[in-house]
């Protein structure tokens, strides 16, 4: 039986989604996060969001096992909204799971048990694994947020996570081909980088497999994938300098104020303000040096009146 299953290509797909829609290697990856020792792929079913219905929320792979919902997400982009883009595909998820059950009922309607996962391979420094709440983005911050949910960023860049990677030659495979696209990016143009890539893994027996079977596609998923990690990058770059060089009409200082603001009430540091709220770090010690003078109350319209100032004197 032919467990590939392939996405429609409304979707701009990525290697990462082909590779795992795989039901045997992504039990593999299953069996790796969650140390398990399942062997039959068919207990395992995709459940990924795929058809036109849920065109707008499409996540990477999700897989149901033993009443336990994974969903798997690859970033080369670093997204502080995984935990609000993993709500609305686990309430989509569940609206399918109970299509014909009756919630008004007096019997109580069980459901799988649900993980988030990202795997992140960017050239951002990113630590080796950290937690995304989705409690983070709240306004009005609450210790204990009637609302909940956590997302594990796992780090598969090389030198990070080796554990798991060991335990999943998959994933650390992926690992792997990302490092020779990166390292051949280095003396070609991209899309000759990448078939450099191709032909040293399938020399060097790394996915080689999947490659020779799927050489093309890889090859353009791989070009559109770098060619759109380049553009996010840049519209963020853009993006930071327009909030300050406008004179914050935007709002973004306040916004990014008020937040670091919160933190600072909870003595944590510009490194690990600047690492949770994955912002610049000088900009965080920028707004975090101004905020100091109006501790521990920090009024934050003074804090954006007083940074503006600044903005326009220099």
């Amino acid at each position: 039986m032919n467990d590939e299953i392939y996405v429609a290509t409304r979707y701009k797909d990525t290697v990462f989604c082909m590779l795992f829609h795989n039901k045997r290697r992504l039990l593999e990856l299953y069996n790796a996060l969650n140390d398990t020792c399942y062997t039959d792929p068919e207990t395992l079913e995709i459940v990924t969001l795929e058809n036109a219905i849920y065109m707008s929320m499409k996540n990477d792979v999700s897989c149901l096992l033993d009443m336990r919902m994974q969903l798997y997400e690859h970033q080369s982009t670093v997204n502080p909204n995984m935990p609000l883009r993993d709500l609305m595909y686990v309430c989509a998820q569940y609206e399918k799971y109970i299509l014909k059950k009756d919630i008004y009922s007096r019997k109580l309607i069980k459901l799988p048990t649900p993980r988030f996962i990202v795997f992140y391979n960017g050239t951002e420094q990113q630590p080796e694994q950290k937690e995304l709440r989705l409690s983070d983005a709240f306004e009005i911050p609450e210790e204990n947020p009637s609302l909940e949910l956590r997302v594990t960023q796992f780090n598969i860049n090389p030198g990070y996570n080796e554990k798991l990677l060991k335990k999943c030659p998959t994933l650390f495979q992926y690992m792997q081909y990302v490092k020779q696209v990166r390292k051949f990016r280095q003396d070609y143009p991209l899309e000759e980088a990448v078939q450099h890539a191709v032909a040293y893994c399938i020399a060097n027996v790394i996915l080689k497999e999947f490659l020779l079977e799927n050489k093309a596609e890889v090859i353009r998923m791989t070009i559109f994938e770098y060619d759109e990690e380049l553009h996010k990058k840049t519209l963020h770059d853009e993006g930071y300098e327009d909030g300050f060089d406008d004179g914050f009409d935007s709002g973004k200082c306040s916004t990014i104020t008020e937040k670091i603001c919160r933190k600072l009430k909870k003595n944590k540091s510009p490194e690990i303000i600047a690492d949770e709220l994955e912002e610049d770090l000088d900009t965080v010690k920028h707004i975090c040096d101004v905020a100091k003078s109006y501790a521990p109350n920090y009024d934050v319209k003074k804090i954006v009146e007083q940074l503006q100032d600044r903005n326009v004197q220099s």
